[in-house]
C-alpha cells in the first residue's frame, strides 16, 4: 500500500505505538523481576519460545485445519480468484492463497506469518449472503491484514504474555523442583506472572481492536468504498443472530481470526473483545467516507 493511495491515520497510529509501549513496559518490568528474583526460568522461555516458533511458522496451516477450510483453485471459485488478484496486485502485494470454510456462518479470516505464505479465507454462508461488491470488501479487510502483517505483530507482541501464562498454569509443578529458600521467591514470581498476563490480556485485546480498525482503514482506502464494508458488516451482524447456535459455538474459537466475532449470548465487554464494537467500526468507516470524499 503505499502512502500516497493510503494516507495514514496519525491518531490510530499513535494508539497501536503508545499499546505497543506499554506491552514493552510490561515485559521490560518482567524481566527486571525474574532476573532479581534469581529463579531459573530458561527452560520456560525456551518452551513458550518453540511453541510459538511452531505457531508462527505452521499458523496457516494450523487455522485452515482448526476451521476445516479447504484451499480453491482458480477453476473451483474463479470469482474469489479473481478479486483476490485485483486486490493483491493494488495492494502491491503477491496474490494470496484462497479458501472456503464450509459452514453457514458467514465470516472470513487472513492467516500467514507475511504476504507469501498467507491465505485469504471466506465461508460459504458468506458468499450466500452478501453481493459480489460486499464480498470484495471484506476480502479487501482480511488483505490489509496481511500487508499489515497482524499474524506477526500480535504473535511478537504476545510472547511474554504466554511466557507469565505458562508460569501461573504451571506453578505448582515448577516450584516442587525448588527448596524452601526458593519457594518464596517462586510465590513472587507467580503473584508477578499473574499480573503481568492479566495486564498483558487487555493491553493486547486493545492492540488488536486497533489492528481492526487499520485493516477497515486499508479495505476503505484499497475498494475505494467504505460504504461496501459498512454494508457487509451489517449483514454479517444481522445474519450470525439466524445462524444455528451449534455452528456459533463451533466458530467462537476462532474469533479472533475473523472479520465479525461469532458469539453466542450477550456480547463480550470491548475491553474483552478482539474486535471493536459494529457500531464503532461503522462510525469510523463513515469518518473514512468524508475523508476520501474531501
Amino acid at each position: 500500500m503505499s502512502r500516497s493511495r493510503f494516507p495514514v491515520d496519525h491518531q490510530l497510529k499513535a494508539r497501536m505505538f503508545f499499546t505497543l509501549f506499554l506491552l514493552a513496559a510490561l515485559y521490560l518490568l518482567f524481566g527486571v523481576v525474574l532476573w532479581s528474583a534469581g529463579v531459573g526460568f530458561s527452560a520456560i522461555i525456551v518452551i513458550v519460545a518453540i511453541m510459538m516458533f511452531a505457531q508462527y511458522f505452521l499458523s496457516d496451516k494450523l487455522v485452515l485445519m482448526s476451521t476445516g477450510a479447504k484451499v480453491v483453485s482458480p477453476q473451483e471459485a474463479p470469482e474469489l480468484h479473481s478479486i483476490v488478484e485485483r486486490l493483491s496486485m493494488l495492494a502491491d502485494m503477491p496474490k494470496q492463497r484462497v479458501a472456503i470454510m464450509p459452514t453457514s456462518v458467514p465470516n472470513a479470516f487472513a492467516t500467514g506469518r507475511n504476504p507469501q505464505n498467507a491465505v485469504v479465507a471466506v465461508t460459504e454462508g458468506l458468499m450466500r449472503q452478501l453481493t459480489t461488491q460486499e464480498v470484495e470488501a471484506v476480502l479487501a479487510h482480511e488483505i490489509s491484514h496481511v500487508k499489515n502483517r497482524d499474524v506477526s505483530v500480535m504473535t511478537i507482541a504476545s510472547f511474554f504474555a504466554t511466557v507469565a501464562s505458562f508460569i501461573v498454569q504451571n506453578f505448582f509443578f515448577i516450584s516442587m523442583g525448588q527448596d524452601r529458600e526458593n519457594r518464596g521467591a517462586g510465590v513472587l514470581i507467580y503473584f508477578v506472572s499473574l499480573l503481568v498476563y492479566l495486564i498483558s490480556f487487555f493491553l493486547i485485546r486493545a492492540l488488536s481492536r486497533y489492528r481492526e480498525y487499520s485493516a477497515d482503514r486499508g479495505a476503505a482506502f484499497l475498494t475505494g468504498a467504505p460504504g461496501m464494508l459498512s454494508s457487509a458488516l451489517k449483514k454479517i451482524s444481522g445474519t450470525m443472530k439466524r445462524v444455528p447456535e451449534q455452528d456459533l459455538r463451533q466458530a467462537e474459537g476462532m474469533n479472533a481470526f475473523y472479520i465479525l466475532p461469532a458469539l453466542t449470548g450477550d456480547t463480550f465487554a470491548e475491553l474483552l473483545s478482539t474486535h471493536p464494537s459494529l457500531e464503532k467500526r461503522l462510525a469510523y468507516l463513515r469518518k473514512l467516507e468524508r475523508e476520501m470524499r474531501g
